[in-house]
């Protein structure tokens, strides 16, 4: 039966089954297209089918595409040093710069120029060689034999919780490895990426869709730097830096005793940020606090302020809501609808007047935002004494235009976001960006009634928002609150699951879904009938003592 594939404004018709590579033809002379959507759903270059359909080449300024490129480059690096130093073991995480560090797993090995050169011109060597990636199918208990042949006990960990009876690999020359992702057709595909030491390892570039396909420049930021090493150290005293080790934690220390040990962390983190606070109070006048979607800074605002009420300090919280202009006087999108993340939204004028009267003693009349009225009507009136800082969160709070009036010196600024070095194994860092969306997804379905699909599908929204208004913000914060709690994949699994099987597999979001499921399924089923009613996680699965608040 033939049938007629649809591709780049033209139409052919095939009577056999054909490759993605095949309808695409010789309109991609160059390779830049990594991917292709086959009637909305996102598929490798290699998948063959047989029906009707219409095909969007995918180049590194989609997100799923720049998700592939970027897995096959961590499989050629990890092949490449399996070459080159077959006795070293590697691990890959995401780390500052949008790249990804590359951490040499044995004891007292640091990088060093020589090992950068050697590992550099091997990876050249196998792009060059242009070498196929297939994939192919085994059952448990081949993989198993595979793993231990290789020393990848990493990955043997993860078949006591593997639902399935096969396992995935793909093989390119010699080398067998397996991502959790769609891979390109062959290592010539790869073509851009910068890989410099960044002690004691690594740092892996790769293209960015956010920057149109190109690699960002590289910015070290010894604040986030300093986050993420102080997340792996205690990631690996109590072994919760990989899916097996946070499964083997369950296992020996309980669920309770877990869960106690992750919430002893937030609250010591929130005993040094009082303490930094305190010592400054003199100087601060206002407490800002930033970060992006699903960070938890609700529960964290509220935790901070009760920490601070501790040490005789009474801060007080204004909402940067309240200074939303009307719908018809905000910017627009390039939709033409009101864009009410753009900083303009907001009234910048009268809110850095009122700030900075407030710090001046005078009394002031705050506004506050009818959003069923659609305009600011007259809010509380206030008056802030010493010892009573102002604490403003939100999505414009670190940036410098809204607090313009305000000394720098008089500002507290803090960051909060996951900051996990968590992998699936050594050779897959989980990502946090998906991290923060399961949470959103389970609350989104709880206090929003929305389902799964609907929060995926304005995900690409949020994230733009983001890049453009949070993170260009961060650099030069205070400090910077990792929110990731250990336990919570294990927790969020049964809240997550049956949201993300309801998408339909003809869903465009549906690979997306199965992303999350991969991510989700390795995990132990965990209850949370121990999770304290103060926590974090609470503000995602409910029972916040803070609801009310």
């Amino acid at each position: 039966m033939s049938f007629t594939v649809h591709c780049m404004g033209r139409s052919k018709t095939f009577d056999h089954k054909i490759s993605m590579l095949e309808a695409i033809g010789d309109r991609d002379p160059e390779r830049k297209c990594i991917a292709a959507r086959i009637n909305n759903r996102t598929r490798e270059l290699t998948y063959e089918f047989a029906y009707d359909a219409v095909i969007e080449p995918l180049t590194l300024t989609d997100r799923d595409a720049c998700r592939i490129y970027e897995a096959s480059l961590r499989y050629i690096v990890a092949m490449a040093f399996s070459r080159v130093y077959p006795d070293l073991k590697i691990r890959f995480s995401y780390n500052v710069s949008r790249a990804i560090g590359v951490h040499i797993l044995n004891s007292g090995v640091t990088a060093t120029t020589a090992m950068l050169i050697r590992i550099n011109h091997e990876i050249e060597n196998i792009i060059a060689a242009d070498l196929p990636m297939k994939r192919f199918l085994v059952s448990k208990e081949e993989a198993a034999k595979v793993y231990a042949e290789r020393g990848f006990e990493d990955k043997a960990a993860l078949l006591l919780t593997r639902p399935e009876k096969t396992v995935h690999f793909y093989s390119c020359a010699e080398y067998l490895d397996y991502t959790y992702s769609h891979m390109v057709p062959s290592t010539g595909f790869i073509k851009d990426y910068k890989l410099r030491l960044y002690a004691p390892g690594f740092m892996l570039q790769y293209p960015r869709a956010e920057c149109n396909g190109e690699i960002p420049p590289f910015q070290d930021d010894p604040t986030f730097n300093r986050a993420l090493k102080e997340a792996h150290d205690w990631a690996a005293i109590v072994g919760s830096d990989s899916v097996g080790g946070i499964n083997e934690a369950i296992r020996k220390r309980g669920p309770i005793e877990f869960i106690n040990l992750c919430e002893a962390r937030h609250n010591r983190m929130l005993c040094e940020l009082g303490q930094l606070i305190e010592d400054q109070i003199d100087e601060i006048s206002l407490i800002c606090i930033a970060g992006p979607s699903s960070s938890g800074k609700t529960t964290f605002a509220n935790r901070l302020r009760i920490e601070l009420l501790s040490r005789g300090i009474n801060p007080v919280r204004i909402s940067l809501d309240d200074y939303y202009l009307p719908k018809d006087q905000c910017p627009k999108d390039e939709k033409g609808n009101p864009d009410l993340e753009h900083i303009e939204a907001l009234d910048i004028e009268l809110f850095n007047q009122n700030m900075l009267d407030l710090i001046n003693g005078e009394e002031v009349t705050l506004p506050k935002f009818d959003f069923q009225l659609g305009h600011r009507v007259p809010g509380r009136t206030l008056k802030v004494g010493k010892n009573e800082p102002i604490i403003i969160e939100g999505i414009h709070a670190l940036n410098d235009r809204m607090t313009a009036n305000i000394p720098k010196s008089a500002k507290f600024k803090i960051f909060i976001s996951p900051q996990a070095q968590l992998n699936i194994d050594d050779h897959t860092p989980v990502s946090l960006t998906d991290l923060r969306l399961i949470r959103r997804i389970v609350r989104d379905y709880k206090f929003r009634n929305a389902s799964a699909e609907e929060t995926i599908n304005m995900w690409g929204s949020v994230r733009y928002g983001e890049f453009r208004w949070i993170y260009p913000c961060q650099e030069g914060c205070d400090y910077v609150y990792n929110s990731m709690i250990s336990y919570e994949l294990p927790v969020l699994k049964k809240y997550a699951l049956p949201l993300l099987r309801s998408i339909d597999s003809e869903s465009p979001w549906f690979p997306v879904s199965m992303r999350l499921q991969r991510t989700l399924k390795f995990f132990l089923d965990m209850e949370d009938d121990w999770v304290p009613s103060n926590s974090l996680m609470r503000e995602f699965i409910g029972g916040s003592c803070y609801a009310d608040v």
